[in-house]
C-alpha cells in the first residue's frame, strides 16, 4: 500500500491542483520547475539547513504567517489577527477603525494566549503506528494500537520546556500516518496594523468576491528569551533569530508568472462520494446559509447604530459571515460544475471495475451509511447554528464548567461583557430558535424544548422570562460567584436550557452520528485505496488538515460568465472608484484620498490572482515567486470557485493575494512606519 501511495504522489498533474507534503516536494520539484520555479527541493524543505519551511509558522489555531526579518518580523492576514487588533481595542483607542502602528519595539503589544509554531520536521510513521496490528483484529483494536503507538511516539519527543509539540496525523483516510514535530513560541506581539478601512475593505460585500481591494494583513514579531527558546511574555524577552526568513520582492507579478503558496490549509474533502456532496451543496449549505443570515442581520441592525457595539460584535460578526458567504459560493459552484451527476457517473465506472473484487459494494455500503445519519447530522448542524449561538446560553455553560472544575471565573466573565450588548442576544434567541422549531422534525426535537415552549406560548414570551431572571445578564452577580453558587448556577434557566440542549445531542444525536460516522471513515480507507487501484495513473495529494503544504500553480485571471474576463491585478484606481464615505466598509482614510490626490499612484497595485489550491488555514500565507522571494500573502479565494474544498476546477479557483508591494505602500503613506523597512531585505 505504501509504494502505491508513493507511486500516485509521482504521477502528472495540472500545477494548479494540489496540496502536496514539503517532505516528498522531491517528487515534485521537477514538475514545478518545469513550469518556472528556479529553487530546489532542498530549498524548499530540509532538516539538514535552513530552508523556506522555517520562515513559515501556524499562526494561533487556524492561521499562517510568514516571518520577514532577522528580527522576528511576521507578517499575516488581518483577519487572522482581528482579534487581538480588537482586544486592544476601545471607544478611545480604537485600532480597528484608526489602525496601530507601534514606532518603536516598546511599543509593540503583547497578546495573551497567542502562539506561533514552527515545523521542525515531519517523518512517515505508517510502519511504527501499525507495528502489533494484525489484520484479523477488530476496528477497535486497530485504533487501540494506533493510539496507543501514536501516542509513544509523540511522548518521545515532546519538551515543553523546549517548546517542542508533536502530533501524529492520518493520511489518505488513514492509509498513512505522518509525525508533524512544532516549536511553538508564545510571546508574540502586535507591531502594526492597518484600519479596517484596508484591512477589511469592501467588508461582507466584497468577502470572497473578486476584483478585490483589500489591504489584508497584520505586522506581528516573536519574541523569545535570551537563549532564542520560547518563552512566556516578559519584558526581559528579545526579538526571535529564525533560521530562515523571507526575502522581499519588490518586482510585483504578471499574468503567468510562477506562484508557490506555503501554508497550512485547513480541510478538504477531494476524495468523498457523491451522497457527501449531494448533502452539502443541497442540504446544509442551504440551510445554514439561511440561519446564519438571520444573526448577520441582526448584529448589523445594531452595530449601525452604535459606535461602541460596532466595535464589540466586529470579530463576532467577521466570524459568521466569513463561512456563511463561502457556503453560498460553494453550493453554487457544486451545482454549476454538476458536481453530483460527475461523482455519480464517476461511481457508477469504478462500481464495474470493482465487480468481482474485494470492493464490490463498497460505494452501496457507503451510500447506506449517509441516508442512516443523514437526518441525525442535520439536526445536529441546526443545533450547532441555533441553540449554540445563544451568547447566554454560552456564558451560563462556560461558568458552570469554571466553577465545577474549582476555577476562578472573573476574568471569563470580564472577557464575556467587554464584548456583549444584550439586545443582540435577545433577538437572535427568538430568530434562531424559531427556525429550529419550524424546520425540525417533532422527533429531533429536545423534549425540554417542546415542554417550555408550550407552556410559554411563544419564544418572545419565553425570552423575557429568561433574560429577566437569568443572574447571566448581571455582570456584578456573574463576577460574585464561587464554587459554593454552583447549585444556584445549575438551577439558573439560562443553564438548564443549555444543559437540556446538550444532554439531547449528547443522548440522542451523537451516538448515532458517532457510530455511523466511524463506519464511514473506516468505509473510506477502503475506498481511498480502491480509487488509488482504479486509476493508478492519478495522482492522488492527500486532503487538508491543517498541516503544512506547498501548493503552485500561476498568476491568471479568469472568466467567471460569458464576455466577462477579470484580469489578475486590481490597482488603488479601483479602491478610489469604490470609497464611500456613507458607508462603513468603503469609507477609506483621508490619508489614502490625500495620497492618491498627489497623482503618480493609480496603477499601485493591491491584490491579485493566482491558480493555487488553497484552503481555510492558507489565510496569511506567504505566495512566493519562481526565486523563492515573497510577492504576496494569500487570504482569500473567489467565489465561484469555493467548491475546490470539495472538487477542483482549473478554470474558476483562484486564490486572491495581497500584493506585497501594497503592504510596503500602506506601511510608509498610512502608518508612517518606515521604520520597519529598514530591518527587511529587499530583493528584486
Amino acid at each position: 500500500m505504501l509504494l502505491l501511495l508513493c507511486a500516485a504522489a509521482v504521477q502528472p498533474v495540472r500545477a494548479e491542483e494540489g496540496m502536496w507534503l514539503p517532505m516528498l516536494i522531491s517528487q515534485r520539484i521537477d514538475d514545478m520547475q518545469a513550469h518556472g520555479f528556479r529553487l530546489t527541493a532542498e530549498d524548499v524543505y530540509s532538516i539538514n539547513q535552513a530552508s523556506l519551511k522555517d520562515a513559515v509558522v501556524l499562526f494561533g489555531s487556524g492561521c499562517t504567517g510568514e516571518v520577514v526579518s532577522r528580527d522576528g518580523l511576521l507578517f499575516t492576514n488581518h483577519h487572522c489577527g482581528f482579534s487581538q487588533i480588537q482586544q486592544h481595542s476601545s471607544v478611545e483607542h480604537d485600532y480597528l477603525k484608526d489602525g496601530f502602528w507601534a514606532m518603536s519595539r516598546s511599543e509593540e503589544l503583547p497578546n495573551k494566549g497567542l502562539t506561533v509554531s514552527f515545523l521542525e520536521r515531519m517523518d512517515e510513521v505508517t510502519a511504527a503506528v501499525l507495528k502489533g496490528y494484525e489484520p484479523t483484529m477488530s476496528e477497535a483494536q486497530r485504533d487501540s494500537v494506533v493510539k496507543l503507538n501514536s501516542d509513544a511516539i509523540v511522548k518521545s519527543i515532546v519538551n515543553p520546556d523546549k517548546g517542542i509539540r508533536a502530533r501524529v496525523e492520518a493520511l489518505y483516510y488513514a492509509n498513512q500516518y505522518f509525525l508533524f514535530v512544532y516549536k511553538v513560541y508564545r510571546d508574540v506581539r502586535l507591531v502594526g496594523a492597518p484600519p479596517s478601512s484596508i484591512g477589511k475593505f469592501g467588508g461582507d460585500t466584497d468577502n470572497w468576491m473578486w476584483p478585490r481591494h483589500t489591504g489584508d494583513f497584520s505586522i506581528f514579531r516573536i519574541y523569545a528569551d535570551k537563549d532564542n527558546e520560547p518563552a512566556d511574555y516578559s519584558e526581559d524577552n528579545v526579538p526571535f533569530r529564525p533560521k530562515r526568513f523571507f526575502e522581499i520582492s519588490r518586482a510585483g507579478v504578471k499574468e503567468g508568472d510562477f506562484t508557490f503558496v506555503y501554508g497550512c490549509p485547513g480541510s478538504t474533502k477531494e476524495y468523498v462520494t457523491s451522497d457527501e456532496v449531494r448533502y452539502v451543496g443541497e442540504v446544509s449549505d442551504p440551510e445554514k446559509i439561511a440561519l446564519r443570515t438571520l444573526r448577520l442581520d441582526i448584529q448589523k441592525k445594531y452595530m449601525s447604530q452604535d459606535p461602541a457595539v460596532r466595535i464589540q460584535y466586529a470579530s463576532k460578526n467577521a466570524g459568521v459571515a466569513n463561512a456563511w458567504k463561502k457556503w453560498q459560493g460553494e453550493a453554487k459552484g457544486i451545482a454549476r460544475l454538476g458536481t453530483v451527476a460527475a461523482k455519480q457517473e464517476y461511481e457508477r465506472r469504478f462500481a464495474a471495475w470493482a465487480a468481482g473484487t474485494r470492493y464490490e459494494g463498497l460505494l452501496d455500503r457507503l451510500s447506506g451509511l449517509y441516508a442512516r445519519r443523514e437526518p441525525y447530522y442535520r439536526a445536529y448542524e441546526y443545533y450547532t447554528e441555533t441553540a449554540r449561538t445563544v451568547e447566554l446560553l454560552q456564558l451560563a455553560n462556560n461558568v458552570r464548567t469554571a466553577l465545577a472544575a474549582k476555577r476562578p471565573v472573573g476574568e471569563l466573565a470580564e472577557a464575556f461583557f467587554k464584548d456583549y450588548y444584550q439586545p443582540i442576544d435577545e433577538e437572535i434567541f427568538v430568530a434562531v430558535l424559531d427556525a429550529f422549531d419550524r424546520q425540525m422534525d417533532p422527533a429531533f426535537k429536545p423534549a425540554y424544548f417542546k415542554e417550555k415552549l408550550a407552556a410559554y406560548g411563544s419564544l418572545a414570551a419565553w425570552r423575557d422570562e429568561l433574560y429577566a431572571k437569568s443572574l447571566f445578564t448581571d455582570r456584578a452577580r456573574v463576577l460574585a460567584l464561587t464554587e459554593a453558587d454552583l447549585p444556584q448556577v445549575e438551577a439558573d434557566p439560562a443553564w438548564e436550557l443549555y444543559n437540556a440542549f446538550y444532554q439531547w445531542y449528547r443522548s440522542e444525536l451523537q451516538p448515532v452520528i458517532e457510530e455511523v460516522s466511524r463506519e464511514i471513515r473506516l468505509a473510506y480507507r477502503d475506498y481511498m485505496r480502491a480509487q488509488m487501484e482504479f486509476e493508478p495513473d492519478k495522482a492522488f495529494y492527500p486532503d487538508a488538515n491543517l498541516t503544512l503544504r506547498v501548493a503552485y500553480g500561476h498568476v491568471a485571471g479568469y472568466s467567471p460568465a460569458d464576455a466577462i474576463y477579470y484580469t489578475p491585478v486590481s490597482t488603488l484606481k479601483g479602491i478610489i472608484e469604490k470609497d464611500n464615505p456613507d458607508i462603513y466598509d468603503y469609507n477609506i482614510p483621508q490619508v489614502l484620498r490625500d495620497v492618491y490626490a498627489q497623482g503618480g499612484h493609480e496603477a499601485q497595485p493591491v491584490c491579485f490572482l493566482a491558480t493555487n489550491h488553497t484552503s481555510g488555514g492558507n489565510s496569511g500565507s506567504p505566495v512566493i515567486n519562481a526565486d523563492g522571494r515573497l510577492v504576496g500573502i494569500n487570504f482569500d479565494r473567489v467565489w465561484e470557485g469555493t467548491m475546490s474544498d470539495i472538487v477542483f476546477d482549473p478554470d474558476y479557483c483562484r486564490n486572491i493575494s495581497l500584493d506585497i508591494r501594497y503592504l510596503l505602500f500602506v506601511i510608509e503613506h498610512v502608518g508612517h512606519a518606515g521604520w520597519l523597512f529598514d530591518e527587511m531585505v529587499f530583493a528584486d
